[in-house]
């Protein structure tokens, strides 16, 4: 202890000049070898793509919004609270804003005030609207972001008066699931004064207990908000972004949320991500512009349709745009994103968790919606994920199907999930095949012969089929359900129809490389599965085809009879276009009846069987993958009406939850997507595409020959129709349907290209030959049935729209059968091409009894309207009976 005051006084005033002198000379020294701090700053204002496709809705806060791209993903609600992934990491959620306006001495919670959603392909916009002020939220995910970087949300702020506002988040800095998390991250304002420590213009950096992994965010001009001092209690406060807005300085400026993330020792620093804040800052306006342009050209490249119906064509449209957005990088061992590029299965908000929903890559899923990237044209997409798939190949050939974007960094293989699944395998042949028919690449097939002949090899492995009937089994893993009541089934109906037409593929396949002998061997095991199924799985009880075929216990075989949706992929990829089932009829009406269709989509299992529930993954719910196997079956089993109805359960979930995307599954009793649905699901998509291209136009293309088969089941009520872009190998071409003098004509635009022809299946199709396009002429049947598309259900509705069942034709009639609730009426256009005296007439011959005086069906003149102006039309309408449920009528036409 000091005893002297002056002395101490002196010593102390000694000893402090001489601490200041030493640093300020360490300062100076410092500032002159340090950099100087980054600079951030508003953006002036950028100039937004007007054109393409627009969805504009009021907000509800529940429904949930994704702004996807190959560098991250913005996953949030419709009140604006989101989280933010730069792929694979999560960098923070629960992002919030308030706002304190001057003189108005109210907090206001602006996500109360979401008001508007507006989403195109290049961006999203969240609208805020007080009285005081509108704030948009402008968010687009470039693909060219730099490294370390990924989604962008730019802040445009329009205030009466000056304001500030204050965002909240939580700081998370966690890499996907399964890599594994290092704990609560810590938070630090990077100051740009050093005499300052929480100086506006600085930003936050988020570090771990490791050098290799940090993260950073700021707005420009933002200050920090409470950092609690290390000798504080512990208590959890949060992290606070605060920017003061001033109407007149900051009129039109963009402000966007900067965020970053280092994955390794050198990009993790403080210097590193400051560096790295400010390069994306600067970049910012070109980014858009190439966003943009990239989204302009996929959009002018890709396939689109043009019909009557604005609905379906909006959907289609959206359908291919949420594809293009699962896009993603796997990381490598070294959680450094590669540029392999591969579809993930969807996305949704991850909450407390590190997993976005299915942010993984799976095998089925992908190679489902090959078919639809094949059908608008993005052959290097598909070719990118086979690759993707074959160096992800086990030895043995099996193909996998679950790989998280962390797997390489992890034991992987340690994992339950990636060969879960047994039918991913033959799914790969049956994509294979299609990606070569359609786009002509041959070579790929060279190429890969070893992965494909392996992966062939597996599935026709004898240890493979343990009942011995010649079939793949589920003894390599699930092929469609989960989860079973009673036990896991041995063998699927599902995993047999693909194995049967898995052979046709390879067939196909074995058939280009020049290799006769396994194309031949590949063709009998098709034929011969094909005779197995129809023997061992037809129900004559229910005149269709049951859910498994399972073994007790001493061996012997038993039925697992369910009425479920399994059996429509008898339809998706068959040999020639026709199913191999020998019973249908009723298969198909069973689709679209009440017990398996709602008025959104389909269950996998139908509600009048004990283990129905309509809560649950797989024995109930609606999955618009089901719907989308089940509308192609209708339409390449000649089943229109019932085709285009299903395939508008799927259209309607375009604006269902997340606008523009479609989610993963619904309640099989209510119309409300379940809350654990991917709002932005890959395969959902996929579903509008490939039954609208090949079932609704019947378009097949085999690019070997040059050939494009039509077999279109357009309404008779369109006048026509356009599929614009249509991809064919090395060039594009329009296709134009047009009813004509008695006619439905097809016309192949292909401009200079005179080398692709056209034909139809139709018998009495005809081949016109010209020199200016190719034309098929299909002529008009005597009548023709057009049903109206329904309006979306209201949420949650139970099922109750009027339904057609089937349509069959015979000499001089048609036989309709239909569906509606009791006490409810539903109706069908009828159109024939001949003279008005020659009127169908009708016969009812119906389970329902007739009343003469009260008839159940009858047909109702259209008055001066007609849909078509080449037809007469009238209305045949149907009038259920009083009682409960949904009530069956069968109607005959003669002519």
């Amino acid at each position: 202890m000091c005893r002297s005051h002056f002395f101490c006084g002196k010593a102390s005033r000694v000893l402090t000049g001489l601490l200041l002198a030493i640093a300020s000379a360490i300062s100076v020294s410092i500032s002159a070898q340090a950099p100087a701090p980054p600079v951030f700053t508003s953006i002036p204002g950028l100039a937004f793509d007007s054109s393409g496709p627009v969805l504009n809705a009021s907000t509800q806060s529940e429904k949930p919004f994704t702004v996807a791209g190959e560098r991250g993903v913005l996953l949030g609600q419709q009140d604006g609270s989101l989280e933010a992934w730069i792929l694979p990491v999560k960098l923070l959620s629960h992002l919030t804003i308030e706002a304190t306006i001057q003189g108005y001495s109210v907090p206001i919670d602006v996500n109360q005030q979401a008001a508007t959603i507006e989403v195109r392909p290049d961006r999203t916009i969240l609208t805020y609207a007080h009285i005081g002020f509108t704030v948009r939220q402008i968010m687009f995910s470039p693909a060219n972001a730099p490294a370390g970087t990924g989604p962008v949300a730019l802040f445009e702020f329009e205030c009466l008066h000056p304001t500030d506002f204050t965002f909240r988040f939580t700081p998370n800095l966690e890499w996907m699931w399964p890599e594994r998390n290092d704990g609560v991250p810590g938070i630090e304002w990077v100051s740009p004064d050093p005499r300052n420590p929480n100086a506006p213009g600085g930003f936050y950096a988020l570090h771990t207990d490791y050098p290799d992994l940090a993260g950073a965010l700021t707005l420009p001009g933002a200050e920090p908000g409470i950092l609690a001092p290390y000798q504080e209690r512990p208590k959890d406060y949060p992290a606070e972004l605060k920017i003061h807005i001033d109407p007149a300085r900051d009129h039109g400026k963009l402000f966007p949320l900067l965020m970053a993330v280092g994955m390794n020792n050198a990009s993790a620093t403080n210097a590193a991500l400051g560096a790295t804040l400010a390069q994306l800052n600067t970049a910012i306006p070109a980014l858009y512009q190439t966003h943009a342009d990239t989204w302009k050209k996929f959009l002018d490249h890709s396939v689109s349709i043009e019909t009557p119906d604005k609905a379906l064509n909006e959907a289609f449209r959206w359908a291919e745009i949420s594809i293009n957005q699962l896009k993603a990088h796997p990381v490598d061992a070294h959680d450094v994103p590669t540029d392999e590029t591969a579809l993930v299965a969807g996305y949704l908000s991850s909450g407390d968790s590190a997993r976005p929903g299915f942010g993984w890559f799976f095998g089925r899923d992908s190679l489902y919606t090959l078919y639809a990237i094949n059908g608008y044209g993005d052959f290097a997409l598909s070719k990118s994920e086979l690759e993707f798939l074959i160096h992800r190949q086990r030895a043995d050939g099996k193909i996998m199907h679950e790989y998280a974007q962390t797997a390489a960094a992890v034991d992987w293989q340690a994992f339950p999930y990636e060969y879960a699944a047994a039918d991913s395998t033959p799914l790969f042949l049956m994509a294979i095949a299609d990606y070569v028919r359609a786009s002509g690449d041959t070579a790929f097939l060279t190429v890969n012969r070893e992965a494909i002949e392996k992966a062939w090899a597996f599935e026709t492995d004898p240890a493979h089929d343990t009942d011995h009937d010649g079939i793949y089994d589920n003894s390599q893993g699930t092929g469609w359900v989960e989860s079973w009541p009673g036990g896991m089934p041995h063998q699927e109906i599902y995993l047999a129809l693909l194995d049967q037409q898995a052979s046709s593929a390879i067939a196909t396949i074995e058939d280009l490389l020049k290799d006769s002998a396994k194309s031949t061997a590949a063709k009998q095991r098709a034929e011969t599965i094909a005779k197995t199924i129809n023997a061992e799985y037809y129900d004559p009880q229910k005149s269709c085809y049951a859910f498994s075929r399972d073994l007790a216990k001493d061996g012997t075989a038993t039925l697992d009879r369910a009425s479920t949706v399994y059996p429509a992929l008898a339809w998706w990829d068959p040999a020639g276009g026709k199913s191999i089932l020998d019973h249908t009829e009723a298969c198909l009406q069973q689709f679209v009846a009440s017990p398996l269709n709602t008025d959104w989509g389909l269950r996998d299992v139908a509600n009048n069987e004990p283990i129905y529930d309509g809560m649950s993954y797989h024995q109930g719910s609606v999955w618009p993958l089901f719907t989308g196997w089940a509308a192609l079956a209708e339409y390449r089993a000649n089943q229109p009406l019932a085709g285009y109805q299903l395939l508008m359960e799927n259209a309607n979930l375009t604006r269902a939850q997340d606008l523009g995307s479609h989610t993963e599954l619904l309640s099989g009793d209510f119309y409300i997507p379940m809350g654990r649905s991917t709002s932005h699901q890959l395969w959902s998509s996929a579903m509008i595409i490939t039954p609208a291209l090949r079932g609704l136009f019947g378009i097949s293309i085999d690019a070997a020959t040059k050939t494009i088969t039509v077999n279109p089941h357009l309404p008779p009520i369109w006048h026509g129709a356009d599929v614009k872009h249509l991809a064919l190998a090395g060039t594009q071409a329009n296709l134009l349907f047009r009813r004509d003098d008695g006619f439905l004509r097809v016309l192949l635009d292909a401009g200079n290209d005179r080398s692709w022809k056209l034909r139809s299946d139709a018998p009495v199709a005809k081949v016109v030959t010209n020199s200016i396009e190719a034309e098929v002429d299909i002529p008009y049947p005597p009548v023709d049935l057009a049903v109206y598309p329904h309006d979306p259900p209201l949420p949650g509705s139970r099922t109750a729209q009027f339904r057609v069942l089937s349509e069959t034709f015979g000499d001089r009639k048609v036989t309709i059968v239909v569906e509606g609730l009791a006490a409810t009426y539903g109706g069908i256009e009828v159109n024939w091409w001949t003279k008005k005296s020659h009127e169908p007439r009708l016969t009812i011959d119906s389970p329902i009894a007739n009343d003469p005086k009260n008839p159940v069906a009858e047909m109702m003149t259209m008055g001066d309207y007609v849909a078509n102006p080449e037809s007469i039309g009238s209305i045949l309408s149907f009038h259920f009976p009083p009682g409960e449920g949904f009530k069956t009528i069968t109607v005959t036409l003669t002519w």
